[in-house]
């Protein structure tokens, strides 16, 4: 299974592509980070976004997208600020039919690191072990993105089986349309 994780966020959006199953090793397929000037309005940065995560599924061609839950924080502004760049991820997957699911960050960091209160250098530290590369993801935006995507992957069993049998099905029947 291919699983898209998105870290939303307005300034830094981070995007990775896991590829694997669980209980077998997992590949990198794609890392980055998706940016936007805090100097720009709101919609131009949402567009922006949504421009880069349409980029991002048109390329890795996930089976499945999983996205942060956003949480409540203190500061209101940076809680719609991630639930807009969360909502603008959701669309983009729902246009193409895919699957999204939505994983809280203290059950991302419990399925990578075994806590729930990891902090960000231990789930890169992870990332970067599971995925065996050679260096730690950067920025933190992006190993989240990874970690994501991987603990969607641990996690979805049964759950990742339908996923891939419904994104088959989408394409089949988007190149069927496309023949008619």
């Amino acid at each position: 299974m291919r699983v898209m994780g998105v870290d939303p966020g307005l300034t830094r959006c981070g995007l990775g592509a896991v590829e694997g199953r669980a209980g077998a090793p997992l590949a990198l397929v794609k890392v980055g980070v998706a940016r936007t000037p805090a100097t720009d309005g709101i919609g131009a940065r949402l567009v922006a976004i949504e421009a880069e995560i349409e980029r991002w599924l048109d390329e890795v061609r996930p089976d499945a997208v999983a996205v942060e839950r956003v949480f409540s924080q203190s500061n209101l502004r940076t809680v719609m600020g991630t639930a807009q760049a969360s909502a603008v991820a959701i669309v983009c997957a729902a246009r193409r039919g895919l699957p999204v699911a939505l994983h809280t960050p203290s059950e991302v960091k419990a399925a990578i690191t075994g806590y729930g209160n990891a902090d960000k250098a231990q789930v890169g530290t992870m990332v970067t072990r599971l995925l065996r590369l050679d260096a730690m993801p950067k920025p933190a935006d992006a190993a989240d993105a990874l970690a994501l995507a991987i603990c969607h992957i641990w996690r979805g069993g049964t759950q990742n089986r339908l996923a891939e049998a419904l994104a088959k099905a989408n394409r089949g029947a988007s190149a069927k349309g496309a023949a008619s």
